[in-house]
C-alpha cells in the first residue's frame, strides 16, 4: 500500500474510531482530512471499514463527513452495512437521513429497496421524494408503479413522473388503463418519450381538454413522426381549439417547415394570419422573406 494511502486509513482509525482520543486533537485536523480519511475507506476490507464508518455516524462530525460515510456504507455489500444505513434513513428526519434513502438506491439491495416502503408510507413530502429517487437510482420500476398505484394526488403525479424519468412506459400505459387518463399522465407519457400513447389520446375527440393537452405533448417527444402528424391534426381539426393546440406542437417541436407548408398552402386570409403570427415565434428564416413579399404586394 501506498505511504499516502496507509497515512490516511491510519488517521481514519485514530481520528474516527479512538474513543480516547483528545477533542483539542481532533479539532487540530481540517474537515478536508477527514473526508479524506472516510473515502480513503472505499478500498478497505469490509471489516476494517465498517467498525470505522459506524464510529463516523454515531460521532461528533459534520453532515459533509457522514455523507461520505453513508456513501461508503452503500458500496460494502454486507448486511451490516445496509442495516446500518436502514437505521439512519429511519432514525433521522434530516437531510441525513433523506442521504441514507438515496445511499440504498446506490447499493441496490433488494432487500433494502423493499423495506424503504415504510419509510415512504410513514414519512413527510421530502421523505417520499427521497424514496422515489432512490428507487430511480437502482432502476426499480416496479416499486415506483407499485406506489402509484395507490398514490393520490401530488403523490401520483410525483410517481408517474419519476416512471416517465425512467422510461417506464409500459408501466405508464397500464397505469392509464386503471387510474384513467390525467393531465400528468400526459405529460408523463411526453417525457419517457411515448409517441404512440400520445397520438393515441390525440386523435382521441371524446375529451376535448385532454386531447389538447396530448395534442402539444407531442411537441416535446419531437421527431418526423410526430411532426407529420401535427400537420395531419392540425388539417383535419374539427375546432379551432384543437388547430391551435396542432401548431403550438408544432411550435414546440420547431417544426417551422409544417407550418410554413400550411401557410403557403392555406387560401384564408384570416388563417394565413395566424399562421404568419406562429411563423414568426418559430423564429423561420423564410418568414422574413414572406413579409417582405406581402409588403410589396406579392402575396
Amino acid at each position: 500500500m501506498k505511504t499516502l494511502a496507509k497515512y490516511i486509513l491510519i488517521t481514519a482509525a485514530l481520528l474516527l474510531s479512538t474513543p480516547s482520543i483528545a477533542q483539542s486533537d481532533v479539532s487540530d485536523v481540517s474537515e478536508e482530512l477527514k473526508i479524506a480519511a472516510v473515502e480513503a475507506l472505499i478500498t478497505a476490507p469490509a471489516d476494517k471499514a465498517l467498525p470505522l464508518v459506524t464510529k463516523v455516524l454515531e460521532g461528533n462530525h459534520s453532515n459533509e463527513v457522514k455523507e461520505r460515510a453513508l456513501f461508503i456504507l452503500s458500496q460494502i455489500d454486507h448486511p451490516e452495512a445496509q442495516s446500518t444505513l436502514l437505521k439512519v434513513a429511519r432514525e433521522n428526519q434530516d437531510d441525513l437521513g433523506l442521504e441514507a434513502v438515496r445511499m440504498i438506491g446506490i447499493g441496490g439491495n433488494e432487500e433494502s429497496l423493499a423495506s424503504l416502503v415504510s419509510i415512504y408510507e410513514n414519512g413527510d413530502s421530502e421523505a417520499r421524494e427521497a424514496v422515489l429517487e432512490a428507487y430511480m437510482i437502482a432502476g426499480d420500476k416496479q416499486s415506483v408503479f407499485n406506489i402509484a398505484m395507490t398514490a393520490e394526488g401530488d403523490d401520483f403525479d410525483a410517481a408517474i413522473k419519476m416512471l416517465s424519468v425512467m422510461g417506464a412506459r409500459e408501466e405508464l400505459r397500464e397505469l392509464r388503463g386503471k387510474m384513467g387518463v390525467s393531465e400528468a399522465l400526459i405529460q408523463a407519457y411526453a417525457i419517457s418519450g411515448d409517441f404512440e400513447s400520445l397520438r393515441e389520446l390525440a386523435l382521441d375527440g371524446s375529451n376535448v381538454e385532454l386531447q389538447t393537452q396530448a395534442i402539444e405533448a407531442m411537441g416535446i417527444v419531437g421527431g418526423e413522426q410526430v411532426d407529420s402528424t401535427l400537420v395531419e391534426i392540425y388539417r383535419n381539426a374539427a375546432s379551432e381549439g384543437v388547430r391551435e393546440a396542432a401548431l403550438h406542437g408544432m411550435l414546440i417541436s420547431g417544426h417551422d417547415a409544417g407550418v410554413l407548408e400550411l401557410y403557403r398552402s392555406s387560401q384564408d386570409s384570416s388563417e394565413k394570419k395566424q399562421l404568419l403570427k406562429f411563423l414568426v415565434m418559430t423564429g423561420s428564416d423564410e418568414v422574413w422573406n414572406i413579409i417582405d413579399s406581402t409588403l410589396d404586394g406579392d402575396q
